[in-house]
């Protein structure tokens, strides 16, 4: 379990951060009608915009400040925008970096991986096998390990986000925050608490904290689907688990052909270009899985955008 007190000290310990590496992203406050929904405003936390293209920079960064660093360097498994995140901490800090990927990550994570100095290793048909390979390697090389989703410096930076939504423009009514292995949604649920209502969204392809829900406890699902390169993990996250169970009421499932919908929408319509993770929050308006009220203002985290550009035409 994180609380706001983590999150605050990583704020702190972000800002000695070399200059440059976190970016404080836009956040576009649009009327509802922009977008055909009946809800005040839509507010869209343009994240994918971070360095590395996703909001993970936060986490990663917060870890390797965090822990002592060594020769032998980092190493992370990851489908891919961890690995990015954790590979540009690591070269802005001058350590090196192996970044464990499964097959199903697209070459365009691997190509940015390489440009960034990782040594990259594909394995593993999903990330959790892809993991289990990255924890042998660690206990050989010693290397710092950062996990994608589920450890107190790398939730806690994502929880960030939510600060710095706050100082922006103040706590929206909701927050739709996609859910892969739950650490962005734990940081953000235990950063706005329950001063916002926070939804998770899933792709019905990979539904790990809904089916937690059902089963009372963290099990492992089958994943595959449009988003499973970034919502990938088998089973949801200790800490997400228990800050959701707190915190959040509602987690909602999304179906790929709504995904896909909303993800033409930002681009043809806003010319945001972004991957599948980082439009379940238009997806759950677009569908009617969520139905904000007329006055609410709702913010939707755009959180990724690490993808093959011609999986857009």
């Amino acid at each position: 379990m994180i609380d706001r007190s983590d999150i605050e000290s990583a704020l702190t310990r972000l800002k000695q951060a070399p200059v440059g590496f976190l970016r404080q992203t836009p956040l576009w406050r649009l009327p509802g009608a922009a977008l055909g929904v009946a809800a005040a405003e839509v507010w869209l936390k343009l994240e994918h915009l971070q360095v590395g293209g996703s909001f993970k920079a936060r986490g990663m960064m917060n870890r390797l400040l965090a822990q002592p660093l060594t020769q032998a360097g980092v190493i992370v498994a990851s489908g891919g925008n961890a690995g990015i995140a954790t590979a540009a901490a690591a070269r802005t800090l001058g350590v090196r970096c192996e970044v464990f990927v499964p097959e199903v990550s697209p070459e365009a994570k691997r190509k940015k991986l390489r440009e960034l100095g990782a040594d990259v290793v594909v394995t593993g048909a999903v990330y959790a096998e892809a993991y289990r390979a990255c924890l042998a390697r660690q206990q050989a090389t010693g290397a710092l390990l950062t996990h994608a989703y589920d450890q107190p410096e790398v939730v806690a930076g994502a929880g960030t986000l939510g600060a710095e939504i706050e100082a922006q423009a103040g706590v929206p009514d909701s927050v739709l925050v996609s859910v892969g292995g739950g650490g962005l949604i734990g940081g953000l649920a235990a950063w706005f608490e329950q001063r916002s209502q926070v939804v998770a969204l899933e792709p019905e392809t990979a539904p790990t904290l809904f089916r937690a829900r059902e089963a009372g406890q963290p099990v492992d699902v089958a994943v595959s689907g449009i988003a499973a390169d970034s919502l990938g993990a088998k089973r949801i996250g200790d800490i997400a688990w228990a800050v959701t169970q707190a915190q959040v009421r509602q987690a909602l499932l999304l179906s790929d052909d709504a995904i896909a919908r909303a993800r033409h929408t930002l681009w043809s319509d806003f010319k945001l270009a972004v991957e599948p993770a980082a439009a379940l929050g238009l997806a759950a308006l677009q569908s009617g899985a969520y139905r904000p009220r007329a006055d609410e203002k709702v913010c939707l985290i755009v959180c990724g955008a690490n993808f093959d550009p011609s999986a857009l035409a």
